[in-house]
């Protein structure tokens, strides 16, 4: 048993292992200078040997910047961002960039912790989900200096980039196929309202859809937690009690829209007879349930591809490549749970 205090290991560490001297093992670890294939193949494998870890936060006092891009998310459990974490995490699995993340639960203050935090480290840029931010939290991000990217969102105006969909349009088009269908008396199931601004804007262009159809929402239930099908499940026996004459209900997620797919068919109601549904995000999770929810794929994975697209572009050009708005265009899915126009 070694009873020695650990202590850091130093490049003098490495030097001593290699044979070689400090500057050249700073030389090999940093990239930097003219070392032979065989001396750096000599460092690198004493270094890992040694299980060195270079210090990232020295190296920065000169540049002012560490190689990390802080990805701001509100939750990692409702299957929407794991897939926005792949797109980013792939576009910088080649360049010196590494992302770490921070998760805010939804709440303004604790956006705020988490972004002053990720920014005391000096990061060389920000992605950070949605386009509303307390005034602490805009100020911040304004007076960063490095790149910021907004995701998720288009409607509204950006602090830097942004890379997102039209929530509004989302909720517009849905509710434009479901009055195309034939729906009279729908209802809207949301979670996480009304901190989740974007199920928000769903909801705005949803509700508009219906009203220039001549239809107003029926009924509604909204519920501060997270996504959950037992949730959907609990929410759709509650909205049906109390309105037992809907035909259709929209969800604002998948996974709610499937707990409540799942209540409907073990009760024997005819899906989309009489009674139609709909999510949104396009949860490839939930392929396998009896019937395929119709839904709206949220293009996470191709969201988070471009910020990271991005914030690359700008750290290597310098913070010359101007600011960008890249809008996708998601798309219905009908599925099994909404019947064709009549």
């Amino acid at each position: 048993m070694n009873d020695h205090p650990k202590r850091p290991l130093t490049l003098r560490d490495v030097s001593e292992a290699s044979g070689v001297s400090e500057m050249t093992v700073s030389r090999v670890l940093r990239n930097k200078g003219d070392v032979s294939a065989a001396t750096r193949e000599k460092v690198l494998r004493s270094a890992k040997q040694l299980g060195y870890v270079p210090n990232k936060i020295a190296g920065a006092l000169a540049s002012q910047r560490v190689n990390l891009v802080g990805v701001i998310i509100p939750s990692m459990a409702n299957m929407v961002f794991p897939e926005v974490m792949t797109g980013i995490s792939r576009t910088l699995e080649d360049s010196d960039l590494q992302p770490v993340v921070g998760i805010t639960d939804y709440l303004p203050e604790k956006e705020e912790k988490v972004l002053y935090e990720m920014l005391s480290w000096r990061p060389s840029g920000v992605i950070i989900a949605g386009l509303e931010h307390s005034d602490a939290s805009r100020a911040m991000l304004h007076a960063a200096g490095i790149p910021v990217v907004e995701i998720m969102d288009v409607d509204g105006q950006p602090i830097d980039s942004m890379v997102g969909i039209s929530h509004r349009t989302a909720g517009r088009k849905m509710g434009e196929a479901i009055v195309a269908a034939g729906y009279k008396r729908i209802a809207f199931l949301g979670t996480k309202m009304p901190l989740d601004h974007r199920a928000r804007k769903r909801f705005e262009g949803f509700t508009q859809a219906l009203a220039k159809g001549g239809i107003e929402v029926a009924d509604q239930e909204f519920y501060s937690g997270g996504s959950a099908l037992a949730k959907g499940r609990e929410m759709t026996q509650t909205v049906l009690e109390r309105t037992p004459d809907l035909d259709f209900i929209y969800y604002s997620n998948d996974m709610i829209g499937a707990g409540g797919l799942l209540y409907l068919l073990e009760k024997g109601i005819d899906v989309p007879g009489k009674i139609g549904l709909a999510g949104f995000n396009g949860v490839e999770l939930l392929q396998g349930l009896p019937m395929k929810l119709a839904t709206m794929d949220a293009c996470r994975f191709e969201i988070g591809q471009k910020a990271a697209e991005i914030i690359l572009a700008q750290s290597c050009e310098g913070g010359l490549v101007a600011s960008q708005a890249i809008e996708m265009a998601p798309m219905i899915s009908p599925g099994d749970t909404l019947r064709s126009h009549l």
